[in-house]
């Protein structure tokens, strides 16, 4: 079993920056991709950013260009840095990993509120 840890949400304003960490922990060697996803109220869950163990990273469109997801370290931990926030991106935002897609397991979630 893997285990998810997200940190690092919270409120903010817009234009604002605000990153968020992912640390995994249990049996994580078969993981080779980890991503952010977010749901906002009464809409359902999006891709955010996705980064694999080799460094390969893939983005929504509507956050190019402002967000940026990293492995600081070794391959359990991932960060997602996110700049000139708006409030659209007002979510709960979901670190999640797994082996070919980043839809086996699931973190808890962390609220990110951009105020206007």
């Amino acid at each position: 079993q893997v285990r998810l840890v997200e940190s690092g949400g919270g409120l903010v304003q817009a234009g604002g920056f605000l990153r968020l960490s992912c640390v995994a922990s249990g049996f994580i060697s078969n993981i080779n991709i980890m991503g952010w996803y977010r749901q906002a109220p009464g809409k359902q869950r999006e891709l955010v950013a996705t980064i694999t163990s080799g460094i390969t990273t893939n983005y929504a469109d509507s956050v190019k260009g402002r967000f940026t997801i990293s492995r600081p370290g070794p391959f359990n931990t991932v960060m997602l840095e996110m700049h000139s926030l708006k409030p659209e991106d007002t979510a709960v935002y979901y670190c999640a990993a797994g082996s070919v897609v980043p839809t086996t397991y699931w973190g808890q979630g962390t609220q990110v509120t951009v105020s206007s």
